[in-house]
């Protein structure tokens, strides 16, 4: 599997200065960049300090590394140890969360059994999920009880602005309903504010009966409500930018030597990848139309249906984290690779190398590639 993590390394070494992606949360680059914080030292994810200064991500199997797993999986949670926290492509040792015989390589990997019990839980509670997203996995960690700093993720207050605005205006109607009409302005605020944070609030008692949950199909109702919201945020300031990659990756030009067979290949890969984004987009999307048409039925006064729905919802709810996340990624890191208004051209290997990486992301089988490197 060298040439598999040899890509992976390549790919993360951008990541050194970007950070956390849907699909890739960089805890080597948080601890060098929070090298000395106290708040991030005291709470941190892993107890395991090697593991706090590992890199987690959430990658597409390929058909050799299915065989690791009992049963079909598709999508696995990846730890990796860098040997250098501040040079990625230098490669590191690594681990799947859950593939056979897992738990004596992460215990050699981690430096020890000391606290293991813990480190394995946060793993096993990342791995539930189905993006990396900061959002949701700091709530995710509230959720089952863990104390971590909020340095770990990475939501500006901007962003967290932005999203508590969008949410506010979604579920306007609905507040309108559960609460008569108590819930306008600065108190509509308030109570988007309390929907949004991992607590349990006092606040939210209207609409908990609005909803006619209780105890923990409340807590995981909510939850997955939030994961929706979210997810329409993020796709809602992601579709712009997914148009220029679609439109980018046909303009995208080979420099340097070229092999005719590959240039051919290349192009054949920009088709696919463009077909996968599409229907991937078009998946998302289904997903979202659903979510849409139960919640309007809940603020026409349907709330049995919507109910039913947020319990019933954790597969699409997986679907369309997977969906969101890998589409999420491809924009990111497309526009670190190739800033705007710069020159649309990189060598012929790293070409064939991204495409890949992008269609085995989207489900793709990728193409054996034979070039020199």
């Amino acid at each position: 599997m060298a040439g598999s993590n040899e890509r992976i390394y390549r790919s993360l070494r951008g990541l050194e200065k970007t950070a956390s992606t849907s699909r890739v949360l960089n805890l080597a680059a948080l601890a060098v960049r929070h090298t000395g914080n106290p708040e991030h030292m005291a709470a941190p994810l892993f107890k395991s300090p090697v593991l706090n200064g590992s890199v987690v991500l959430k990658h597409r199997l390929r058909m050799d590394e299915a065989e690791l797993f009992d049963g079909l999986t598709r999508t696995a949670t990846k730890i990796i140890v860098p040997f250098d926290k501040s040079e990625l492509a230098l490669g590191g040792r690594t681990v799947f969360v859950g593939e056979k015989g897992w738990l004596p390589i992460l215990t050699e990997l981690r430096g020890g059994a000391d606290e293991l019990i813990r480190d394995v839980e946060i793993l096993e509670a990342i791995d539930q999920l189905p993006s990396l997203d900061p959002f949701l996995l700091r709530e995710h960690m509230k959720r089952r009880g863990f104390e971590v700093s909020p340095t770990h993720f990475d939501i500006s207050p901007g962003d967290a602005d932005k999203m508590q605005r969008f949410v506010g205006g979604e579920i306007a109607r609905l507040i309108e309903l559960a609460y008569g009409g108590a819930g306008s302005g600065g108190a509509t605020s308030r109570l988007v504010e309390a929907l949004l944070s991992s607590k349990t609030d006092e606040r939210l008692e209207p609409l908990r009966l609005t909803l006619q949950l209780e105890g923990e199909s409340y807590k995981e109702g909510i939850f997955s409500w939030k994961g929706f919201l979210y997810y329409k945020w993020v796709l809602n300031s992601l579709w712009p930018k997914l148009k220029e990659v679609l439109i980018e990756v046909m303009k995208l030009r080979v420099i340097g030597p070229r092999d005719r067979d590959l240039m051919v290949l290349i192009d054949e890969m920009k088709l696919r990848l463009r077909a996968a984004m599409e229907g991937q987009v078009k998946a998302v999307m289904g997903y979202l139309k659903t979510y849409d048409s139960v919640f309007a039925q809940l603020t026409e006064g349907n709330a049995v249906a919507f109910r039913d729905f947020l319990l019933a919802s954790p597969e699409m709810f997986m679907a369309l984290g997977e969906g969101a996340g890998t589409l999420s990624h491809v924009a990111t890191f497309w526009r670190y690779r190739f800033p705007q208004g710069k020159p649309l051209m990189a060598p012929m290997g790293e070409i064939l190398e991204l495409l890949q990486d992008f269609e085995a992301g989207l489900g793709a089988e990728p193409h054996p590639l034979s070039y020199a490197a």
